[in-house]
């Protein structure tokens, strides 16, 4: 049974400039919570309580997030705002969250590689803190049941439109069954010409604890960094790796459009919301 995540959010989101010289990218809200709340929220319905976050310098609103407000719960509580009160108390209690600082942003690869110790030499979960996957079976589900029944290790994939393939890690692979695929290669973000598929990691994976020992033998690679995909090409020459396409949807919080695309399907689906934002809605496209 898989019992720990890794989420990685130290990155700086720097297409979030000015708001993210303050303020993290995994806070940006999807309505009235953070994004972090739901990538965390999905490891718990999968069944993991023990979550470890990846985080840096001006993070730490990450981690305050996490923790017990005690003067907002006492004022919550002075003025008998109960709802709110378990609400905001709960939040503590989702699961036992640890963090850990990535001093030197050296990419992906060197943030997982950050929770060697934590894994305790056991299979685990990495989830991408600025993604969020919306599926009625959780993706970490599916993800655990392949593991379960091919003992190697697999990822989430997405089929990508082609203007977004340079965005992505790109897999070449064999098909197994219905949307699961052997994975026989993978390039970090190729050009479009140089795409031998449409098929992208889609920030969900389920790696062995042999992950480690291939990221220390990785060298930078794109942008100086620790690319994980250059470490899943070694990955590759000892472990089977698997791909499952999602069926559901992921929410990339990693750019702007997609980050207001996010909160009006959010907001169409939010009761107190979706009435007068139809209606908002409805006036605008009217007046374009």
């Amino acid at each position: 049974m898989i019992k720990k995540a890794i989420i990685p959010a130290a990155g700086y989101g720097t297409r979030f400039l000015p708001l993210s010289k303050s303020s993290p990218k995994e806070m940006l809200p999807i309505i009235d919570k953070p994004t972090i709340h739901y990538v965390v929220n999905e490891a718990v319905e999968a069944g993991i309580m023990d979550i470890l976050l990846i985080t840096g310098r001006s993070k730490r609103a990450i981690e305050e997030y996490f923790d017990r407000n005690y003067d907002l719960e006492n004022e919550l509580k002075n003025k008998n705002k109960i709802d709110e009160l378990k609400m905001i108390k709960s939040i503590s209690y989702l699961a036992n969250i640890h963090f850990i600082w990535q001093k030197k942003l050296m990419g992906l690869g060197d943030a997982i590689l950050h929770a060697k110790y934590h894994v305790n030499n056991e299979p685990f979960v990495v989830l991408l803190g600025d993604t969020i996957i919306k599926d009625k079976y959780p993706i970490i589900n599916k993800l655990i049941n392949i593991y379960e029944e091919y003992k190697s290790p697999v990822f989430a994939l997405e089929k990508v439109e082609i203007n977004k393939i340079s965005r992505y890690g790109i897999i070449t692979g064999t098909k197994i069954k219905n949307n699961l695929y052997e994975i026989n290669d993978i390039i970090e973000k190729p050009e479009i010409n140089n795409a031998p598929t449409n098929l992208a990691i889609a920030g969900r994976y389920l790696f062995t604890p042999e992950i480690f020992s291939c990221i220390e033998k990785t060298k930078p690679g794109k942008n100086n960094e620790i690319q994980i995909t250059d470490a899943i090409k070694l990955y590759l020459k000892q472990k089977k790796c698997y791909g499952y396409i999602i069926s559901g949807k992921r929410y990339d919080m990693g750019n702007k459009f997609d980050f207001i695309k996010t909160n009006i399907e959010y907001g169409l689906e939010n009761a107190e919301l979706k009435k007068d934002l139809i209606k908002y809605l409805k006036e605008k496209v009217k007046n374009i």
